[in-house]
């Protein structure tokens, strides 16, 4: 194993002298601080990957601690060190993620021993975290997908949500950005506090002021009473600003204050109100084309831009389509009562090759269309809605069938025929089941396999056909 770092949190200097002694054989690195506020410092900026902790410390109770590494969710092995007689709070520590812990007085191998074994422990993380890495993760925080750029965005969360940096996230409609900002809060130590969500685009421009930073009455015509603003509920947790390119220029200089300053002024009031807030911005527009126009601050959007994140589209993440498809077809009919379980060769066919220009929204609302108006275990192509067959945007190879289609046939204008080339719709489905039963040298259930229907349909269309209007080639009698 490679040398592991550990933190020890000591405030005796000939206690943690010794201990470093006890230590010195063994493959660690050791940084040693005397006191809590030391430690949060030390923190801030590295992540060690076993800690020492003494729970009495000069300036504050250990426990403060082990709450922020369990809050922020520090990947570390923390080995509680504690006095005679107070053994009762190990219960706490241990709730709060303690790995073990180690009664004053103890000696040299009790001390080696631990250690050693927060060394295995994390060991065997890393290698659980190497695996997931290489084999994929197929769901993050309510985001599917197990496809290489998802692998990468799960990642980069993880690694920005341990931050208070503010974050812009860019992505076409339907991509899943407030996903991925929830995400962000959620893992971060701010994740026990709320995220205020605020739709820049949702909210007329007369009111997004307040919405903001709320008004006291008589601010305004209508605001009979004092109204708490997106600001001061955000306070020690997130506010998510979503369609931030929507926001009105004129307010984007009191946001700007905001984010710089952590202080504002509700509407109709002079008093400054502080707080602290951590900043995640979304938009579906090219925020520095929206510079370029005049349309959004440059000092706001490099107040913003700190750690951009780029959502992927749809036509971009390969199968993650046939799984997001799979899961949403599994959940809706769960809860509509159906009984769909897969979809036909077909229809994976057009969900992995069509170019979602409404992303998982769009895929969404097309399965549960499927699923409230049909019925079934497979989904086939005849229970897709109508109005998604008729925008299907599929490869420029083929049209989504498995053949191809010509140059002269997608560029091609017919004249348009008149009501005498109608013909009855049995006379159609009879031609084309008879040239499906031909192409297959007979073979009536290799027949309604490739037309996506039951051979026992075909047998019925048979006879409810007038006999004599029936051709049919010769069947081989080994055949269906």
């Amino acid at each position: 194993m490679n040398k592991m770092s550990i933190l020890m949190i000591e405030d005796t200097v000939l206690l943690a002298e010794l201990y470093i002694e006890h230590l010195r054989d063994e493959s660690v690195e050791i940084t040693h601080v005397e006191t809590g506020n030391a430690a949060f410092s030390y923190l801030s900026d590295h992540t060690p990957q076993i800690i020492l902790l003494d729970m009495n410390l000069p300036d504050m109770d250990g426990m403060e601690i082990l709450k922020y590494i369990s809050e922020a969710g520090m990947k570390c092995c923390v080995i509680v060190i504690t006095g005679y007689g107070a053994v009762s709070r190990v219960v706490d520590a241990m709730r709060l993620g303690a790995f073990e812990y180690l009664q004053k007085p103890f000696d040299q191998a009790r001390l080696v021993l631990t250690v050693r074994n927060a060394r295995e422990r994390m060991y065997l993380r890393q290698m659980v975290d190497s695996y997931k890495s290489q084999f994929g993760i197929t769901e993050f925080h309510g985001m599917l997908g197990s496809s290489k750029v998802m692998q990468v965005l799960y990642d980069t969360i993880e690694n920005v949500a341990s931050s208070s940096a503010t974050v812009f996230i860019a992505g076409e409609s339907g991509t899943g950005k407030e996903l991925c900002a929830q995400a962000i809060h959620d893992i971060s130590i701010r994740g026990d506090k709320e995220m205020v969500i605020l739709n820049c685009s949702a909210i007329p421009k007369d009111l997004m002021e307040s919405e903001i930073f709320g008004h006291v009455k008589g601010a305004f015509t209508g605001a009979i009473a004092d109204r708490e603003g997106a600001a001061q509920r955000a306070d020690g947790g997130t506010l998510f600003l979503d369609e931030i390119a929507e926001m009105d220029i004129n307010l984007q200089a009191k946001l700007l204050r905001l984010i710089q300053s952590g202080t504002y002024q509700r509407v109709g009031n002079a008093k400054t109100c502080h707080v602290d807030i951590r900043y995640i911005c979304a938009t579906n527009r090219d925020p520095l084309e929206m510079v370029e126009k005049g349309l959004f601050r440059e000092d706001l959007y490099y107040r913003l831009n700190v750690i951009p994140l780029k959502l992927p589209p749809l036509r971009e993440r390969g199968r993650d389509k046939l799984e997001i498809a799979l899961n949403f077809l599994r959940t809706f009919s769960k809860e509509e009562g159906r009984e769909f379980k897969s979809y036909s060769p077909q229809v994976e066919d057009v969900l992995l090759r069509h170019g979602w220009p409404g992303n998982v929204r769009q895929l969404q609302n097309v399965i549960r269309n499927v699923v409230v108006l049909n019925d079934g275990e497979v989904v086939e192509m005849n229970m897709l809605p109508k109005d998604f067959l008729d925008g299907l945007t599929l490869d420029e190879d083929h049209n989504g069938t498995g053949y191809e289609v010509s140059p002269q046939s997608e560029l091609s204008v017919e004249e348009k025929p008149g009501v005498q080339a109608i013909r009855p719709l049995w006379q159609t489905e009879k031609d084309v089941i008879e040239t499906a039963i031909d192409i297959c040298g007979g073979n009536i259930s290799q027949a309604a396999a490739h037309l996506g229907i039951n051979p026992s349909t075909i047998y019925r269309k048979l006879k409810s056909w007038p006999a004599e209007a029936v051709s049919l080639p010769e069947r081989d009698p080994l055949k269906n």
